[in-house]
């Protein structure tokens, strides 16, 4: 092995050149030649020997003469394109070796061949584009395995990207749950305030909220739709803040024709103190209409038909089934019986008749009611829900129905119960644990 005298010293950073063949004239000539270029040439005197090199050097390019002794170059090409691929290979040859320059080509798959005696610009000018090639090849190599590299990356920090964004997705889901839970239970409180100076009324909003929302939901409403429904329930009688108690005492049918204006004002005061606020704003407008009848003989606007909107219209057959009962109708107060029959027998007439038989389907039971558990309170664990608002028995709303009992909730009733004199019985599902339900979570 012999490098060419007087390389410059970059040449051991450019490409290398191996030169194979058994005239050593020949090797001179070739290392001269390539001088100029700054190529690090080595020289090998058979194809033993150059494979020899090929095993401890990194070599970009191969230039074998044919006509050698022991293996000639295209068995020693075929050779080079086994153990270096990446080698580019020339083949010298004379005239008279065509069939073995073929197979040169078929075996070794060989670069190009150069016919003897060569022409020393077009030999330099063949090396320069094959090294040039290689770099380029070398260059695309290096480019794809970056861009594998940093499509991996990429991959690898989209998931972890997509983790984070799932991650923070959840607690804003349980966050806006929460905030949700919050605001219906806060609505509860404010409803459940505005009845606990009303006798017999007291827990009325929340029995019209609840049947407003079985309701909206045997008829296919939308989860908005339902909250709005069930909101304008809690809320429907807000209205009457201010009123005279002996008023609101009266039933509606002892009422003067003075006391039914002011107590005809309810609907419109009630949706004037709600509009402020964006999210109760449709609740408002429901609540507004609440008393309108089908045959258009409501108030305060005598809307009829399906211009009444329609949880207003649910509303209505929620409301007056339960004002029948309590006794705010007349002085009579009708049995649960007595009040389905009247919502039934005025269908088409004071009630839209399609919330109609959605009340009468619901009364059938066509739609079964969750099944609950009647517990002590020494009995609850936690994970249990709430099937139901928990109330004392002066009214007071304690706890909102689908709250997820923990030990510290637990405690609270249990303090609770202890303050009574009487058997203190919480309602919780059946069928419902924390393996479905957040803490705080209310649905609707």
């Amino acid at each position: 092995m012999s490098e060419g005298a007087g390389a410059p010293a970059a040449a051991a950073q450019t490409a290398t050149v191996l030169c194979v063949d058994d005239e050593s004239n020949i090797l001179s000539a070739l290392r001269r030649l390539f001088r100029p270029d700054g190529y690090r040439v080595l020289t090998a005197t058979g194809g033993a020997e150059g494979l020899q090199l090929l095993e401890s050097e990194a070599v970009d390019l191969v230039i074998s003469d044919m006509r050698m002794p022991e293996m000639d170059g295209a068995q020693f090409l075929a050779q080079v394109r086994t153990r270096r691929p990446d080698a580019l290979r020339i083949l010298l040859t004379g005239y008279a070796d065509i069939a073995s320059t073929v197979a040169a080509i078929n075996q070794g798959e060989i670069y190009r061949y150069i016919s003897k005696p060569w022409d020393d610009n077009e030999v330099r000018l063949i090396v320069r584009h094959a090294l040039e090639r290689k770099e380029l090849e070398r260059e695309k190599a290096r480019l794809e395995e970056l861009t594998q590299r940093q499509n991996e990356e990429l991959q690898a920090l989209n998931a972890s990207l997509e983790a984070k964004v799932a991650a923070r997705t959840a607690e804003l889901v349980a966050a806006n749950e929460k905030l949700k839970a919050g605001f219906i239970t806060s609505i509860k409180v404010f409803s459940n305030l505005t009845e606990l100076a009303e006798g017999a009324r007291v827990g009325h909003s929340r029995r019209v909220a609840d049947l407003a929302r079985k309701i909206a939901i045997k008829l296919g409403l939308d989860r908005g739709a339902i909250q709005d429904v069930m909101v304008a329930g809690l809320l429907h009688d807000i209205g009457k803040i201010g009123m005279p108690d002996e008023l609101l005492a009266k039933p509606a049918a002892m009422m003067s024709g003075e006391d039914m204006r002011l107590y005809h004002k309810h609907p419109v005061k009630g949706e004037t103190a709600l509009m402020a606020l964006e999210e109760l704003r449709v609740a408002a407008r429901l609540l507004r209409s609440h008393h309108e009848r089908h045959d258009g003989q409501g108030y305060p606007d005598g809307l009829k038909g399906d211009a009444i909107p329609q949880g207003a219209r649910i509303l209505a057959v929620a409301n007056d089934y339960d004002n029948l009962q309590i006794g705010s109708f007349s002085r009579k107060r009708l049995s649960s019986e007595e009040a389905s029959e009247f919502i039934r027998q005025s269908s088409g007439k004071r009630y839209d008749p399609v919330a109609v038989d959605a009340f009468v389907a619901l009364q059938s039971g066509i739609l079964p009611t969750e099944r609950e558990l009647h517990l002590a309170p020494e009995d609850l664990k936690p994970g249990m829900v709430l099937s139901r608002d928990l109330i004392s028995r002066g009214g007071a709303l304690l706890l909102a129905a689908d709250i997820l009992l923990d030990e510290r909730l637990i405690q609270h009733i249990r303090d609770f119960a202890g303050g009574e004199d009487h058997q203190v019985v919480v309602h919780v599902s059946a069928l419902r644990s924390a393996r479905t339900k957040r803490p705080g979570r209310s649905e609707q």
